[in-house]
């Protein structure tokens, strides 16, 4: 944000108060976070050990860095599911829509730690599969697949009938009428629902453990069985899930504002 402030060109006064104005709330907030867990902290009365943590360092890394690489394929393969399943939803073959359907409501209907159960030790058993790291990335995406297919869904459907009319007036195809109507508006519409499903597709991976997937949330439990420093162990677990989620919500949006349409 400060880069922004003095680096980006600013084309006038206004554009220069509002960037100033941004980054002194910024801070108020910074600040009064801060102060709120300096003083809970303080309350508490508890002793930090971080170098009984620090002996783990290693572990939490690579914890981290195995949940980044689940979470970055699921997060792409879920987008692929959900599309798919989302424009089987208005598909004119019944069965498939029936099917996207069914998919839904189950996937949305089920505890996620049932599914994570049902699929590493019965459907994943039967094909032959005991890759757990592959059959974990399958269950977060399939998981996902569901609610991305209800957001794309969601977002087709709130273009206005009459630019679908219009398409068909000009001879659009059906391919033309997705690619140069609804695409385009269907892209900014969806994207703040879209951060914050793969927000929570990240902090949903942590339920892999129970299949001793030895992703970060694994990694913080074994680092605090073996030093009884439950906070310490924790606190990088949080600062770790917001390293992975922050750039999501700042992508999407720039991305938000680079493909902003005048209603």
């Amino acid at each position: 944000m400060v880069r922004q402030l003095f680096f980006l060109p600013v084309h006038n006064e206004q554009d220069r108060f509002r960037h100033v104005r941004i980054l002194v709330n910024s801070l108020i907030v910074v600040v009064l976070m801060a102060l709120l867990f300096w003083f809970a902290f303080s309350r508490l009365n508890y002793r930090f050990n971080w170098g009984s943590v620090w002996r783990y360092r290693e572990n939490l890394l690579r914890g981290f860095g195995m949940t980044v690489v689940i979470s970055a394929f699921s997060l792409i393969l879920s987008i692929v599911i959900g599309a798919v399943i989302g424009l089987g939803q208005r598909a004119r073959f019944l069965p498939l829509r029936f099917l996207s359907k069914t998919y839904i409501e189950v996937i949305r209907g089920t505890p996620l730690l049932v599914q994570i159960l049902i699929f590493f030790y019965v459907v994943a058993n039967a094909f032959g599969i005991a890759n757990r790291y592959v059959v974990g990335i399958v269950i977060m995406a399939v998981f996902s697949g569901a609610y991305v297919s209800e957001i794309i869904r969601g977002g087709v459907e709130s273009v206005a009938a009459s630019q679908l009319e219009s398409a068909r007036s000009l001879g659009f195809t059906r391919m033309q009428t997705y690619r140069y109507i609804i695409v385009p508006q269907v892209i900014t519409r969806i994207l703040p629902p879209m951060a914050g499903q793969l927000a929570s597709l990240v902090k949903d991976s942590s339920l892999l453990s129970i299949i001793a997937v030895n992703e970060f949330t694994q990694m913080a439990r074994e680092v605090n069985a073996n030093t009884f420093s439950t906070l310490e162990s924790y606190i990088p677990l949080a600062v770790g899930y917001l390293a992975i989620t922050l750039p999501i919500s700042m992508l999407t949006s720039k991305l938000e504002r680079k493909y902003a349409y005048a209603d």
